[in-house]
């Protein structure tokens, strides 16, 4: 697998080819703790009509693997952003990315985590990225009993990750049904266990305590107020990580959210892993919603309900 050095970090990326009845390159961001697998299904479905990119983010999957490779190292590089592990600074790789690949017109889909970090790169690189589309993602709504038992609850998580977690008898299985609805295939479940175990402590911590400060939480929503581009959202109505009531929230930030179609779509059955648990339907969604041929961003009219 190929990797991109962005700020001295490598970054592992999957690219397909170009198509030739679409200018738009589909880029592909991960959650926390997963990887760029994960997106798998629906670029399979995807890559006939668009150009796909997929990418693990630094620190998580192949990219902390080939830095544990070359050398161990914390990510002090880093430092075009307020925090080194900020949405932001994890927005300007991803722009950065886009730059070194030649993408000049992307729609990013983002998951949970990852639909923030599209939101921000949306923001940074206006002019290369044409759209967003968040799945399992929302926020905006800062509670602290729930946010500190959340950062605390996912700061065990990281600290305990023995390696032999993986020879756990049937630890598969558990696995398989975390997050979800419907069980998934046995093969997510192995992957999960790879994934909790390759992501760096560091990396790991940082972007869960930085993305859920009360002032990274109150600002995600005027990032999507500012945002001209389109934007739309993608809900599991079975979602126990992020309910539909706070993706309707965040949503309701964007122009989009009052027009007749709304910029809200609600899966069935489907709980916070949209990707592998409903993945054609998803292609569907993400096919009906980016047009195949570039368009200019136009600035729409903002509802004075967004400026408030």
């Amino acid at each position: 697998m190929p990797y991109l050095d962005i700020f001295s970090v490598p970054h592992s990326y999957h690219l397909t080819s170009e198509q030739d009845n679409s200018e738009v390159t589909l880029v592909f961001v991960h959650g926390w703790l997963l990887s760029q697998c994960y997106w798998q299904p629906v670029i399979d479905n995807l890559s006939c009509d668009f150009q796909c990119l997929s990418y693990d983010l630094r620190g998580f999957g192949e990219s902390n693997l080939e830095i544990e490779r070359r050398s161990p190292q914390p990510f002090t590089l880093h430092n075009n952003a307020p925090h080194p592990f900020s949405l932001e600074a994890y927005a300007q790789d991803l722009g950065h990315i886009l730059e070194a690949l030649h993408l000049n017109s992307a729609w990013l889909v983002g998951h949970s985590l990852g639909g923030s970090i599209a939101l921000w790169a949306a923001k940074l690189f206006p002019k290369q990225v044409q759209g967003v589309i968040c799945v399992n993602a929302g926020g905006g709504v800062y509670m602290p009993d729930e946010f500190t038992r959340f950062r605390h609850a996912g700061r065990q998580i990281v600290r305990w990750r023995p390696q032999w977690l993986k020879g756990i008898p049937f630890i598969d299985c558990a696995f398989a049904q975390m997050m979800v609805f419907n069980s998934l295939h046995l093969q997510w479940g192995e992957r999960r266990v790879t994934d909790l175990l390759a992501a760096h402590a560091e990396a790991a911590t940082g972007v869960l305590l930085e993305s859920t400060t009360e002032a990274e939480v109150h600002r995600l929503p005027q990032v999507v107020a500012s945002l001209q581009q389109p934007v739309h959202f993608i809900a599991g109505a079975e979602d126990t990580i992020m309910d539909v009531k706070y993706v309707n929230h965040l949503a309701s930030f964007h122009p989009l959210f009052e027009s007749m179609k709304g910029n809200v779509t609600v899966l069935s059955e489907c709980g916070h892993m949209a990707m592998v648990e409903q993945p054609d339907i998803l292609t569907e969604i993400i096919r009906t919603l980016v047009p195949q041929v570039k368009a200019p961003v136009s600035t729409p009219s903002t509802p004075d309900s967004v400026l408030q």
